[in-house]
């Protein structure tokens, strides 16, 4: 990635705070990095202490301003309170990245219903609930000072069209697409931006147990690049819809998939 002294001023993202839920994981750690690489005082949101540790660590090498806060995004209360928290000690919220997820490859007459009702929970529901939380702050403060926000939702390839195996994953996501869009005609007016970032096959924690070798073989014969995506291919796409060089773009899904939604044979 290029430094931060090189980025055209609509794309830095100087005093603004960004929130990235799931920021411990592979993709989101990245875009984590270049939110703050552009100036943005960042705050990973994750559950593992541990994993957090390491994202910060590497972060923090580069000299980026990234922070860690707990919070099981499922929970409304933890999220109400993590919102509490950034706003008395940073001041304010400008970028939300919602990236918790969870994948599972169980046959459909398999899927029992704990399985069902924790994948909906955490993809679907905790996206759902942080939009609502922090939403209620981007709207009161755009309502008295003007000020706009940006909320990122990660969707899925399979949130366009259903992908064989991975059926709760792909009915909760399909809805976070539906969500952000619905979030973009309610909260345009407000300027607040509501995007989703579709990312193609990326080798990631949540979709290792179903890339066997059979199916990788099936994604590359099916993606006209011929690959898996690299997480640092994600960081472009996260930082035009954060910044001002994305100021008129809403509603939309951004898709990083090396061509993967464009072929249907």
């Amino acid at each position: 990635m290029s430094e931060p002294a090189n980025l055209p001023s609509s794309l830095r993202l100087d005093d603004r705070v960004a929130v990235v839920i799931g920021g411990t994981g592979i993709l989101c750690s990245r875009m984590a990095g270049v939110l703050a690489e552009a100036g943005a005082r960042t705050v990973i949101i994750g559950r593992d202490q541990v994993k957090a540790g390491a994202v910060l660590d590497r972060l923090r090498a580069g000299g980026r301003n990234v922070t860690f806060e707990s919070c099981d995004a499922v929970s409304r209360t933890q999220l109400r309170s993590l919102v509490g928290r950034i706003l008395a000690s940073r001041g304010s919220i400008d970028i939300l990245v919602n990236g918790a997820g969870l994948n599972s490859s169980t046959p459909f007459l398999d899927i029992s219903d704990e399985e069902m009702e924790r994948m909906v929970a955490v993809n679907q529901f905790a996206t759902m609930r942080s939009c609502q939380e922090f939403g209620k702050y981007f709207v009161e403060r755009a309502q008295s000072s003007g000020v706009g926000a940006s909320i990122i939702n990660i969707g899925s390839a399979s949130g366009l069209n259903p992908l064989s195996r991975v059926f709760t994953y792909s009915m909760s996501k399909a809805a976070v697409h539906n969500l952000t869009k619905s979030l973009a005609r309610e909260w345009g007016p407000f300027g607040i931006r509501c995007n989703v970032l579709v990312p193609g096959f990326f080798p990631a924690e949540q979709n290792r147990a179903i890339l066997t070798p059979e199916r990788i073989d099936q994604i590359l014969r099916h993606t006209p690049m011929g690959r898996f995506g690299d997480p640092d291919e994600l960081t472009g796409a996260t930082l035009l819809l954060a910044s001002d060089a994305g100021r008129f773009i809403t509603g939309t899904e951004l898709v990083v998939d090396g061509g993967f939604s464009v072929v249907s044979v």
